[in-house]
Order: C-alpha cells, then structure tokens, then sequence
C-alpha cells in the first residue's frame, strides 16, 4: 500500500529559468516526498544572468488558484516566496486565516541576487502586517533583514538586534541568513541565526565559497515546509534544510551564463538524508 504523500503549497512567483521561485520550490518538495501544490503570484523576466521585469497577478487572480486547491487537500505546509504588491500579500493572509493554512514559512523575497527590486515598500510594510504574525518562521537573508529593520547589519550584535526587532513585528520565529559576511565570523564558516521564541540556536557548518546559489534562498525555505510537513520540529527541519541547500551548492551543475546558477536540487540526496534521520 502506498502511503498518501503530505502535500505542500507554494506560493510564489514564476522563474522561467527553473532556477529559483515555484520551480524550485516545486523541485525541493519532491525531493523529500512531498506531493508540490503552487499559487503563481507573478510572471518575472529572468535568466541566470538577472532579471528583466515581471507581469504581477492580482487579488482575485491568487483566491482563484488558491481557494480550490486548499478546499480539495489537506495542506501540511505553505511557504510563501515573491509576494509583489499589497493587494496580493491582503488576499494570500485573508485566504490563510480562512483556510486555517498551519506550518506557513514566510521567505520576504524582497530583492533579487542581482540587485532587482521585487516589492516596493508599501508591499514590504504590509508583508510584516498582514504575514509575519501568521507565520512560524520568516527566513530574511542579511540584505533583506537590513530592509525589514531599517538599519545595516555588521555584526553578530546587530544580527540578534534585527531578530528580535524582527519579533517584535510580530514573527514569531526567524531564520537570518548570511552569517559568514559578518565581522567576527570566520570566512569559511556558513553561520545562520535561528531565533527561537526566546533562544537563540547558531547554524554552523562549511562555507563554501561557490557562485552556484540562484533560487538558494527558495530552495531553504521549500525544505524548512517540506520538512515540518513531514513532522519535524521547526529546529530540526532548518537544520535538514541547510545541510540540502549546502549539498546542493557544493554539486551544482553550473548551468547557465550568468554569474549565479542554480543549485542542485537532488531528490536522492534528500531521501538518504531523510532515511538516515528515521
């Protein structure tokens, strides 16, 4: 008898490319056995070598992608990725709240790997609003931390001020990203920040120093929501997760032209790991 997969919702936007968005996100859930749903929120423009311009849904665009599906399954995780406008962010936490969607990973896609801005910041103030208080964890990288609090972020005491500031926004938990370019780190460690409720847990492993990180931030995310679909505790899932995205820096099969390709999202890998959890 064939056990009946844990279904995750992405949504996010659209990466031609397959690099990174609900492509990727796609990709990872399967990776670890989980049946991939998607609410396309935006159409971008985009390659390896940066991004060209976006066509973005609107309201009643996303309630009808998303309302049918989270009526049809049983959802055990969301992860929201590039959410572009305040009508798209008000619509995705209204039909949360109503739908009762749980284990929701809120990944504030603020600015793309190659400098172009995806949400203005009107977008940006509703995304902290209306999400961050729905959300079992947010995962900001360094530069889009930055934006959240409003203040550069140099040191390990400016990372555990912007979490907490962050918390007080309402995020319960947050994933900050980046570590091995703060002052104090050592180069070749990748250091992230787990801010757990009142703790603070710091992910350590090998930094590897690879231009192979288009859609990693994607990729992470989709692993922490496949991983708590799964039953993971939220601690444990990160931790599964960073070892997948590091993985699948470190064999990236260097497509493309542009400066940054895609990791490998490799659905073998995942399921040793996950075999090997058990």
């Amino acid at each position: 008898m064939i056990d009946t997969p844990k279904v995750c919702l992405s949504i996010a936007g659209l990466d031609p490319s397959g690099g990174a968005g609900i492509v990727a996100d796609i990709k990872t859930f399967a990776a670890f056995e989980c049946f991939a749903t998607a609410v396309v929120t935006s159409v971008t423009f985009q390659n390896t070598q940066g991004v060209y311009g976006a066509v973005h849904q609107d309201a009643a665009s996303i309630r009808g992608q998303l309302v049918p599906v989270a009526d049809d399954y049983t959802i055990a995780a969301t992860k929201t990725g590039m959410l572009p406008t305040r009508e798209v962010i008000e619509e995705v936490a209204a039909i949360i709240r109503e739908r009762g969607l749980s284990n929701l990973v809120v990944d504030p896609v603020v600015r793309s790997t190659s400098g172009y801005d995806l949400i203005d910041d009107a977008a940006l103030g509703s995304l902290i609003e209306n999400l961050f208080p729905l959300a079992d964890l947010i995962t900001p990288n360094l530069p889009e931390a930055e934006r959240i609090v409003t203040s550069k972020i140099r040191t390990e005491d400016d990372i555990r001020g912007a979490g907490r500031a962050m918390q007080s926004l309402g995020a319960k938990n947050v994933l900050i990203k980046g570590g091995h370019s703060i002052e104090g780190v050592a180069a070749k460690v990748a250091r992230d920040y787990l801010f757990l409720g009142d703790d603070l847990v710091i992910l350590d492993a090998d930094y590897i120093d690879s231009t192979s990180t288009h859609g990693s931030g994607c990729v992470l995310a989709a692993a922490i929501t496949a991983n708590l679909a799964l039953g993971k505790d939220l601690q444990a899932a990160v931790k599964i997760a960073k070892d997948f995205v590091l993985e699948g820096i470190r064999t990236a099969p260097k497509l493309g032209k542009g400066n940054s390709s895609p990791v490998n999202v490799g659905r073998y890998w995942a399921i040793g790991r996950m075999d090997g959890d058990r």
